[in-house]
């Protein structure tokens, strides 16, 4: 983590930097701090002492909203190149075999190329294969709670912030009928990393982030050289405090989210889960120093993150319309009008419960009331405080999760799902 120099009082921010960006930071940055602080009262309670605001880990976050993924953008750069000749030209064939056979598989492979799969081949010393597997099976038992804290705590829960929301706006990320398939597609990748040995060279889980990578330089490369994008205001379309935020959703959100619905969270399981996706997180291009051992250091970096955010926008609203929208295109075998209705509603329900009345209503979806939540929390406590306290039971909540997730893959593509090289930024 960034080290701590002369933390603020508990809770306060530096008044000047409500109203004014400093020099280098884009506009966004701590623009609505007031609101901010509110959101993050939560968090700051649960992280106590830890709780204060340290400013130069706050100027940090405003210095790496303007900086990229270099070695991501160099890629992008070279499968963009017009010039069809350049020795530096990248094609996504190339690039594609050498995800699946080794950058070594690639006769003659390009600089950039060559340089990009030198970033993410090597293995940092600290990364444990077993931890790795165990994060991923304790996912796994999460079963659909862990979809339910991705979704609608983590991902709808974001889009209430400006910065990454007006980028899948700008690209038509969350638009019309690409919707479902993106979904789709992070549903595919949320849940391939969680597989046994998926995050080794040879693994589902590599390869999806591995390209996640770089289907996100692709997105900065085209937003950046379209001319359009307000850089000053929003930073980077794509940028590394961004990455980091988004991190965040994945490992301490979801283990957040879980425990909101009455899941059971041992140390054990917390610090398993943290590690896988620390090691994916390496892998996106998160800056090292940002990448967390413990779900406490991690909830302070997401305090920082969020007080540094722009709350509201257009660009919000109309994401989240476009995924509770989504619910009706889903695939089901059977009674599919009923069902795609239930989902819906659930959905809503689920939302009411996660970001409050008014978290809803500035995403401009309709306020429902949180009926779905308590019989799943009676579930839960049966099933992970009684049941997943045994062998057995976790071998059937494991079981009942795999279960899940391959119905929830199922209801996301249909009959159309795509392997990796199919997935397009």
């Amino acid at each position: 983590m960034v080290a701590q120099e002369a933390p603020l009082p508990h809770g306060r921010v530096e008044p000047s930097a409500r109203t004014t960006s400093p020099v280098g930071h884009p506009v966004r940055f701590r623009e609505t701090e007031d609101v901010n602080l509110r959101l993050g009262r939560p968090l700051r309670l649960l992280l106590g002492r830890r709780g204060t605001v340290d400013s130069s880990l706050l100027d940090t976050i405003g210095n790496r909203l303007m900086t990229r993924d270099e070695a991501g953008a160099a890629l992008a750069r070279a499968l963009r190149m017009a010039d069809t000749t350049h020795p530096d030209r990248v094609t996504m064939r190339q690039f594609r075999h050498a995800l699946a056979h080794g950058i070594e598989a690639v006769p003659q492979a390009p600089a950039p190329l060559r340089e990009f799969f030198a970033t993410v081949d090597p293995v940092p010393d600290w990364v444990d294969f077993d931890l790795l597997n165990e994060g991923g099976e304790v996912s796994r038992r999460f079963g659909p709670n862990a979809a339910d804290a991705l979704m609608e705590l983590a991902l709808i829960g974001s889009y209430r912030f400006r910065g990454a929301t007006d980028v899948l706006v700008r690209t038509g990320g969350l638009a019309g009928d690409s919707a479902l398939r993106r979904l789709a597609e992070t549903q595919q990748w949320a849940i391939a990393v969680n597989g046994h040995d998926a995050m080794r060279r040879d693994g589902a889980g590599f390869r999806l982030t591995v390209h996640v990578r770089l289907m996100h330089a692709l997105v900065n490369h085209q937003v950046e050289a379209d001319g359009q994008w307000d850089t000053a205001r929003l930073g980077l379309p794509v940028n590394r405090s961004d990455m980091a935020a988004t991190l965040g959703l994945f490992n301490a959100v979801q283990l957040l989210g879980v425990r909101l619905l009455g899941v059971r969270v041992t140390r054990a399981e917390s610090r398993a889960l943290m590690h896988l996706w620390k090691y994916i997180g390496w892998l996106i291009g998160v800056d090292e120093d940002w990448l967390c051992d413990s779900e406490r250091d991690q909830h302070r970096l997401n305090y920082h993150l969020l007080l540094t955010q722009s709350y509201g926008g257009a660009a919000g609203p109309s994401l989240a319309t476009a995924i509770v929208e989504a619910q009706g295109a889903l695939h089901f075998a059977r009674f599919a009008g009923l069902r795609r209705a239930y989902t819906r509603a659930r959905l809503l329900s689920m939302l009411r419960y996660f970001l409050g009345r008014r978290g809803v209503r500035d995403l401009g979806l309709p306020v429902a009331l949180p009926w779905a939540v308590p019989p799943l929390m009676a579930a839960n406590i049966l099933r992970h405080h009684l049941l997943g306290r045994t062998a057995t039971g976790k071998g059937y909540l494991l079981r009942r999760g795999d279960r899940f997730n391959q119905r929830h893959l199922e209801r996301y593509f249909g009959d159309r799902k795509p392997d990796v090289g199919e997935m397009r930024p």
